[in-house]
């Protein structure tokens, strides 16, 4: 995976004293670009950083298992003397709101947000800008933003999109032969519009009926489960297949039309082990797989050159921002055995009853 970003040689510690005059400015707001003279004059280096990197929630599995240790383990790679300092707002805008302007207040070196709200960010955003810290966009993107990493969104829906034509095509069943309903992410997340808008391009390109579609509370499953549960009380066309955003979402829509005892096709996102396990089961056709560790590489390695006064060479841009986008791919029953690794561990995958169907399908 290519970085391209600048040489970190300005990363060198700086000697006491200027660590302890960092400390000072840092007590008082850290104003960036108000350094002593030393730090002015181009000796030393940039010494010590801290860096904070704000998550939106624990609900979704990757965010506490994946995405804090690899960028914790890509900072100190790339500056073992670098700090991070990581919250979690707990799907609560407001509270990451505060924790973004603590981070603020304290003077840290550089800002890692992926955002609760992404229209909520922009008082806050100009609170850092007035201090000349850096602010990264992880995941998912905000106007503003000094780097954006995370990946091509659209394109993922658009892969989604097709997971549901090549489930059907499994099933023996047209496209064009019923109802296709849309369980979409949070509103208020831009990514999941982004999901939404490939998958809806690729879905009504193929002549598909979307006949119904919801947009999932704070990606909550039982904000999912609970509309397919009322739509399937209609007297409506029951679904031929289910696009859920994610696989949390997923799990919602199979609980649902278990309970109905309908079989739609249903594909998700993320490569959860529930999503995989369930897709094993034949419960649940695709989802998508996204590796973390290369996201976080480039977050990591972006926010420790922002911090020390370092340009990011980024290897594309997206509506203007220096931008790197990891690539991601669809997985079935047939492929879940090639993505068993260091994200994906079969010992989690392979409990419990789904022990034998691990085995039938190569998963070790």
């Amino acid at each position: 995976m290519r970085h391209n970003l600048k040489s970190h040689k300005k990363l060198a510690l700086f000697g006491a004293s200027v660590a302890i005059g960092a400390l000072a400015l840092s007590g008082c707001g850290n104003q960036k670009g108000q350094g002593n003279a030393e730090a002015d004059s181009g000796s030393g280096g940039d010494g010590e950083v801290t860096i904070a990197l704000l998550l939106p929630e624990s609900k979704t599995t990757r965010y506490e298992s994946l995405d804090k240790p690899n960028f914790e383990k890509y900072v100190a790679e790339a500056n073992p003397d670098a700090k991070v300092e990581y919250r979690n707002a707990n799907q609560d805008a407001t509270q990451q709101q505060q924790q973004f302007e603590a981070a603020v207040t304290e003077g840290v070196d550089a800002i890692v947000l992926d955002p609760v709200d992404a229209s909520a960010v922009s008082s806050a955003l100009s609170k850092a800008k007035a201090k000349k810290i850096p602010v990264i966009a992880y995941d998912r993107f905000f106007e503003g933003a000094d780097y954006y990493t995370s990946f091509d969104n659209k394109k993922i829906g658009n892969l989604q999109g097709q997971a549901v034509l090549d489930g059907l095509k499994a099933e023996d069943v047209d496209p064009k032969s019923g109802p296709v309903w849309m369980v979409n992410g949070d509103p208020k997340d831009p990514n999941a519009a982004d999901f939404k808008a490939g998958a809806e391009e690729t879905l009504k390109d193929a002549g598909v009926d979307i006949a119904a579609s919801h947009d999932t509370l704070d990606w909550n499953p039982d904000d999912a489960r609970q509309w397919v549960e009322g739509q399937l009380q209609g007297k409506g066309e029951k679904p031929i297949a289910i696009y859920a955003a994610n696989d949390g979402t997923a799990g919602g829509v199979i609980a649902a039309t278990k309970k109905a005892k309908v079989d739609p096709v249903v594909t998700g996102q993320d490569a959860e082990v529930d999503g995989l396990q369930n897709i094993l089961k034949g419960d649940q056709y695709a989802t998508i797989y996204k590796s973390i560790p290369p996201q976080a590489e480039f977050a990591a390695n972006a926010a420790v050159a922002l911090a020390g006064g370092e340009d990011v060479d980024a290897g594309t841009t997206y509506k203007d921002t220096p931008t790197d986008f990891v690539e991601a791919k669809v997985v079935t029953k047939d492929s879940v055995k090639d993505i068993v690794g260091d994200q994906i561990k079969a010992d989690d995958i392979c409990t419990g009853s789904v022990k034998k169907l691990c085995a039938d399908a190569g998963v070790k």
